[in-house]
């Protein structure tokens, strides 16, 4: 009797068996030839060589569904189990609709006309500035724009950065080594991420280094290709922080600047790079600039209050 074993690597196991093993029912529904194991996070099954091979061709179209979709369930494996090809299973959505199936099925879209807008530039220009008020999407929607990219192979990795200039707060006086220590700043990066990238895949992602999540220092020397590079809170850069990272571009690289000019946080008399970097940058063709406002907030209906509030007082350039 033959064995295949085919070992779950990127995919939750736990989620890709189903409550109390019913994917795996239904696996061996469908084969009743095979005797069909699940442990852990493999699959053994045993057989006839001819029946193990159609089974584990099958088996990696559902891995490959599970893995673009993060979602799979009986329908999906009936429609996976019985197509000739995948233009049988899988069900067309518009690129301009739907960037990415993130965790548990959740379809991430741009839910604004400027979001919108923000997802057509990036695919005219390499290099977006996406400029507006906390709330209204910037990172999440650049985060989405970058994932999609690497799950359809237009990139080989993301990196995110962001300068770290803390908001009346001191790194230093946090425990820890400097991971530890910038993990906390970083962590809007990685709620963007762990929205779109079920855990152990993006686990998996970050220690081969296909994601990068990094201060701004660890830009400095590198050229950036074939990336998909994300500076968030662009507005807390200096002159030559700006100037550093947007040299760092590399070929078939894409770059997304975000930030809000009302939420500096540099030292007075400090200029910001992202408004300078606005001005200069303003009449370079492939530079691509949004302007979002509160019209594009997507948090609690008080964020756009709070906004108009603060407007009513601040002075912003």
């Amino acid at each position: 009797m033959n064995e295949l074993i085919i070992e779950l690597t990127e995919v939750s196991p736990r989620e890709f068996f189903g409550l109390q093993n019913a994917n795996i029912d239904l696996l061996k529904k469908f084969f009743p030839k095979l005797k069909i194991v699940a442990r852990g996070s493999k699959i053994k099954a045993y057989g006839d060589e001819e029946v193990l091979e159609e089974f584990d061709k099958r088996m990696n179209m559902l891995l490959e569904h599970f893995g673009k979709y993060n979602k799979i369930d009986e329908n999906v494996i009936e429609r996976v189990l019985q197509s000739e090809s995948r233009d049988d299973y899988e069900t067309p959505v518009s690129a301009g609709e739907v960037l990415v199936h993130g965790v548990s099925g959740k379809l991430i879209k741009a839910q604004t006309a400027n979001q919108r807008k923000l997802v057509e530039l990036m695919g005219k220009n390499d290099m977006v500035f996406a400029v507006g008020p906390a709330g209204t999407g910037k990172t999440y929607t650049g985060v989405a724009l970058a994932v999609k990219a690497l799950k359809e192979k237009q990139v080989k990795r993301i990196i995110l950065t962001r300068p770290a200039v803390e908001a009346g707060e001191n790194l230093g006086f946090l425990p820890g080594d400097l991971k530890e220590k910038l993990d906390p700043y970083m962590q809007p990066l990685y709620d963007a991420l762990r929205d779109m990238i079920p855990h152990e895949k993006l686990e998996s992602h970050i220690e081969k280094g296909v994601i990068q999540i990094a201060p701004m220092a660890f830009m400095r020397g590198r050229t950036l290709d074939n990336a998909f590079v994300i500076l968030d809170e662009a507005q807390n850069t200096t002159h030559a922080q700006m100037k550093m990272f947007l040299t760092r571009m590399g070929k078939s690289a894409k770059f997304m600047i975000t930030g809000d000019p009302g939420q500096i946080d540099l030292p007075r008399r400090v200029i910001s790079g992202l408004k300078e970097a606005l001005l200069v940058l303003k009449d370079v063709k492939g530079v691509g600039v949004i302007h979002l406002d509160d019209k594009d907030v997507i948090r609690h209906r008080l964020v756009k209050k709070v906004i108009a509030a603060y407007k009513s007082i601040e002075n912003v350039d």
